[in-house]
């Protein structure tokens, strides 16, 4: 029995799995808000608690940097140590992935039919691949081909500096700038809360008019970034359209940048819980325009696949996978 965890700041998923000839059969998940509990050693006992079978592997991705088996969760008050979770659990093998990495690796178990091909020239060869992820914030992973096989390497990519492209993009890093008080990072932009802050930007500058329906959503709601998303996909309304068009293009934009940095001529995937959330926008060709639009490299990239994955939930995948792998 193997337990995985797909750890991020709004909610984190745990899940059995059992190991078999046949593979890793889920067994049993559970989703947790994150914010409602002081740590994650809180959650796995909760989980565990009518458990009787035991681990014998677990694997957390987790929404951070992990530095020798400690990670301290970017967007949460907490320090996780792979020692004192095992010492909680009393697992013998226990083992923090970045996000990221464990996505990653989720997205290489995918089938055929869960994946949206972005790029119809695309010529694909076996090479690293590139793995960008917005949604709470923006994860960036890297999917190093070794000959033989992929090895996911964490990357903090997303809080690099934001490079704007055009006179719309100088205004939103002025903006941004005034609002964070210096630094403007891709997450600042490539996220749920990044959606709100290129809306809000808009807004402020006046590019669209905003609709009082709009206005009586965004004050109601929880999650703001899924009524501009919504507004502007089955609405049509002006300012969330403009909103959600810039993001995209921002979008592919990094996810272009990310791809040169590591010469991703395997291909660039494109995980999260946002871009299943927001296809028509992703397919309009906007996406693929900015990711292309690199100056002599362009010709490279229009070369490359950038493929969008339809399961969200490739997080706990390779989480499991990789506790799988602690078997062996």
């Amino acid at each position: 029995m193997l337990l995985a965890g797909d750890v991020g700041g709004t909610k984190t998923i745990l899940a059995q799995y059992e190991k078999s000839t046949d593979g890793l059969v889920r067994v049993r998940e559970r989703i947790f808000a994150s914010a409602d509990h002081a740590s994650l050693d809180e959650i796995v006992t909760e989980f565990l608690s009518d458990q009787s079978m035991p681990l014998e592997a677990a694997c957390f991705g987790v929404a951070g940097p992990v530095i020798e088996g400690r990670s301290r969760i970017t967007n949460l008050p907490w320090v996780i140590d792979e020692r004192v979770l095992a010492a909680s659990t009393g697992v013998a093998r226990v083992k923090l992935l970045n996000d990221l990495q464990a996505m990653a690796l989720g997205l290489l178990r995918l089938g055929p039919e869960e994946w949206l091909d972005l790029n119809p020239d695309a010529e694909p060869v076996k090479g690293n691949r590139a793995v960008l992820a917005a949604g709470t914030g923006l994860g960036e992973a890297i999917l190093f081909w070794d000959g033989m096989n992929y090895h996911p390497l964490a990357t903090e990519g997303g809080h690099a500096d934001f490079a704007p492209n055009d006179a719309l993009e100088d205004g939103l890093l002025a903006y941004l700038r005034g609002k964070f008080s210096g630094h403007v990072s891709y997450e600042r932009i490539l996220s749920g809360p990044g959606i709100v802050n290129v809306y809000e930007y808009l807004r402020q500058a006046q590019h669209a008019p905003e609709s009082p329906e709009l206005a009586v959503a965004l004050a109601a709601s929880e999650d703001p970034a899924r009524e501009i998303s919504h507004h502007a996909l089955e609405k049509g309304d002006p300012l969330a359209r403009q909103a959600l068009s810039l993001f995209t293009r921002i979008y592919g934009a990094e996810a272009g940048n990310l791809a040169l940095k590591c010469l991703a001529r395997g291909g660039v995937l494109i995980g999260g819980g946002i871009a299943p959330k927001i296809l028509p926008a992703l397919t309009d060709g906007s996406f693929l325009e900015s990711f292309c639009a690199k100056g002599r490299f362009s010709g490279f990239l229009r070369k490359i696949p950038v493929r969008v994955a339809l399961n969200s939930n490739t997080g706990l995948l390779g989480a499991a996978d990789y506790a799988a792998r602690c078997l062996l």
